[in-house]
């Protein structure tokens, strides 16, 4: 006979009935699930004593193993037993008798949390008593049921605090979020439901952040250092405090100067930027995200910097070991007249940015466009003379290395410096110098200004086309809030803040937009186009709308905005451009006489991981394969929502042309202010050559895409999905 070992240590004959109750709650309303077949399966292996704990973790496992292409559905079969366990351990802590309305007391726990100091006193600040306990009852129990398995444990092992439940989480996110709204209980309620129903999903440090007292929500950042040891120096506690609180870290070492340079008079003293990349190697390592996951960072270096030999070489295995950083992610900053010598096959230069501004006065780093051409120009008119310090090079060879590198080890990024000035709203006021750590967020900075960044995401799968403006308004204004409601980590960044009020509106599940409408990458572009052009512009009207209310960002009438241009462009592209350009007419009209909110407000994360919680396909990219065991996160069966259905209408990305990828991307550039983050896919099976990497990797640059996130490379038919540990995930 099989014996149960209760949790409370009693033991007692084990109870079938009770077990095939709890299979065909999860199994209810999934086609073609049988829950007979893992009834079947349990019962068999079922032998001895078992503990409850046991018992559950077995059918979860047991359902694992019967997901399959043909049978999918048996990881949301899974995903309900995860959260059957989940409310099973918040029954018992909270001395609960049943599971039929778990979130019975959610409205004495909201309560406790608040007393307790573990949920923010923001909640008390905005809204009675009597209002929270009103907004309790918008919850949605039956909400909980709708994550598969990897979807349930990411959000459990990650977002949700000690004995708190998923809705209770997104609830007081939620009333924190619209707490400084007009009407704070009235948009709170639409911001639960856009989030409870997975239309709308916030970037790790807001929903690991939002509810809990004294943290940061931002997502990004990009900070800047100087060439003196101080400045060094800050970056470092700037990069700590940033990793702590949950952010992804982007840093400019290019100011610094390079290996063999002159320090305090004494020549061939530097040690160049590769020492100080070690240092910040180490922080990520030693500082990690709320001790939720390690810390992450790009460190960006302009193509022209002496050390960027030795700044591609970190990443490799071979070599002197010390000079490597293996956890940092590398990026190049291109700029055109650089692209353009690639393409040539021109000589290009390495110079040493100290003795460049000590002989000739000129700060490199901070130029970009005719500018940055202008000076280089002078610059290798005076090689030999006044400067000692060069290395002259085929561009064309460099950038192969770059290239030969990415296919080894999938990084560097690449981003295009002149491509993002020339679309910088903020131009007057400063330069944008890099990317974010996901490519996909970037604004001015400086030295006493930080660039940060809060994100969330559409997700496409689940949001109607009659409702994508609305769910967008809701997106945009919950942003705003959250730019009043937390401080970022660090100073600079809540001066940027203030400044320019940079949101990232981004989205997710695109391949589920398309393959439930029976559309294609390949054939689809005008209906992809026109969907992100409802995106923006349901983003720019609500954010006009904001500045009537709130005002516009204080750097407003340096910017753009101020000379007529939305995205920076005219109402004359619109009209070219757009099916629909008397409503762009009419917002032109708007944003002359109130402004804007926000500087920049869309921005396309990778989504990764949040995406597994949606429950549909990361960013904007087709799924890698219809069906696959993910052996990274656990072997965990991934599958996009609609599978069962519209199988056949999932385009493979392992077995796309890259070229459809920079083709989508660049149409949907067109509508999205700030970045991207586009991986490119590279299936080595089928045939590519050098020739064919490099014609995809120039025509981003060409075509105007603002930045190169990863590199996958698929050989033998065998891939790994690496989960991206960046600021948006």
């Amino acid at each position: 006979m099989t014996t149960v070992i209760h949790r409370d240590g009693n033991i007692t004959p084990v109870d079938i009935s009770r077990i095939k109750q709890v299979v065909d709650w999860a199994c209810f309303g999934l086609t073609p699930i049988n829950p007979l077949e893992l009834e079947a399966v349990f019962s068999a292996r079922l032998k001895g004593e078992i503990s409850t704990n046991q018992i559950q973790e077995n059918l979860i496992n047991h359902a694992l193993e019967l997901c399959s292409p043909t049978e999918p559905n048996w990881r949301y079969v899974a995903g309900r037993l995860y959260i059957w366990n989940l409310w099973k351990q918040v029954r018992i802590a909270r001395s609960m008798e049943n599971y039929e309305d778990i979130y019975q007391n959610s409205f004495i726990e909201i309560k406790r949390k608040i007393v307790a100091g573990i949920y923010s006193p923001v909640l008390l600040e905005g809204y009675s008593l009597d209002e929270i306990q009103e907004s309790v009852g918008w919850i949605d129990q039956e909400l909980d049921k709708d994550y598969d398995y990897a979807g349930a444990k990411l959000l459990h092992d990650r977002y949700l605090l000690a004995n708190e439940l998923p809705q209770e989480a997104f609830l007081v996110s939620a009333l924190i979020a619209a707490s400084n709204s007009k009407e704070p209980l009235v948009f709170a309620k639409k911001i639960y439901q856009a989030i409870a129903q997975r239309k709308i999903s916030l970037a790790t440090p807001m929903l690991a952040n939002l509810r809990r007292p004294n943290t940061s929500v931002t997502s990004c950042f990009i900070i800047d250092a100087d060439d003196s040891l101080e400045s060094i120096a800050y970056s470092w506690t700037q990069s700590a405090k940033i990793s702590a609180q949950g952010g992804g870290i982007g840093i400019r070492l290019s100011k610094i100067r390079a290996v063999g340079s002159t320090v305090n008079g004494r020549p061939n003293s530097s040690g160049g930027v590769v020492p100080w990349i070690k240092i910040l190697n180490d922080i990520v390592l030693a500082v990690n995200q709320g001790g939720k996951r390690a810390g992450a960072m790009t460190v960006a270096l302009d193509s022209w910097h002496l050390d960027l030999p030795a700044f591609l070489d970190m990443q490799t295995e071979h070599g002197d070991q010390r000079l490597k950083a293996f956890d940092i992610f590398p990026q190049v900053v291109c700029s055109d007249l650089f692209m353009t010598r690639v393409i040539n096959n021109d000589t290009w230069t390495l110079v040493d940015p100290h003795e460049v501004k000590t002989q000739l006065g000129i700060e490199l780093a901070g130029l970009w466009g005719w500018s940055f051409q202008n000076a280089y120009n002078e610059i290798e008119a005076h090689l030999g003379s006044k400067l000692k310090l060069y290395k002259t090079v085929k561009a064309k060879e460099l950038f192969k290395e770059i290239m030969r590198l990415q296919l080894e080890t999938g990084l560097p990024y690449l981003s295009f410096k002149d491509t993002i000035n020339q679309a910088n709203p903020n131009k007057d006021s400063g330069t944008i110098p890099s990317v974010n750590l996901c490519t996909e967020s970037f604004s001015n900075v400086s030295v006493t200004e930080a660039h940060c960044c809060d994100l969330v995401s559409l997700n496409l799968a689940n949001i109607y086309d009659d409702e994508l403006e609305e769910i967008t308004a809701i997106a945009v204004e919950l942003l705003d809030n959250a730019l009043d409601i937390a401080t970022p980590s660090i100073p600079e960044a809540a001066k940027h803040h203030k400044k320019y009020r940079v949101l990232g509106v981004g989205a997710m599940g695109l391949a589920d937009w398309l393959a439930s409408r029976k559309l294609s990458y390949k054939n689809n572009q005008q209906e992809i186009n026109d969907l992100f052009e409802n995106i923006a512009y349901a983003a720019y009207k609500t954010s006009i709308d904001l500045a009537s209310e709130r005002g516009a960002f204080a750097a407003y009438k340096k910017s753009e905005y101020n000379k007529d241009l939305i995205n920076c462009k005219p109402y004359s592209w619109y009209e070219q451009n757009s099916n629909q350009p008397d409503r762009w007419r009419r917002l032109f009209e708007k944003l002359a006489e109130y402004g804007i909110r926000n500087s920049q407000l869309l921005a396309i994360a990778p989504n990764t991981s949040s995406s597994l919680i949606q429950g549909c396909t990361a960013s904007i990219l087709p799924t890698y394969n219809r069906f696959f065991f993910d052996k990274a996160k656990g072997n965990l069966p991934i599958a996009p929502p609609f599978i069962d259905e519209y199988f056949w209408y999932y385009e493979e990305n392992r077995n796309l042309d890259q070229q459809i990828i920079i083709n989508t991307v660049a149409n949907i550039q067109k509508w999205i202010d700030t970045g991207i983050s586009m991986e490119l896919l590279f299936n080595l099976n089928h045939g590519l050559t050098g020739k064919d990497i490099f014609r995809i990797l120039t025509s981003a640059w060409q075509q105007k895409i603002k930045a190169i996130y990863y590199v996958r490379t698929v050989q033998k038919d065998s891939f790994i999905e690496a989960e991206c540990s960046a600021c948006a995930n």
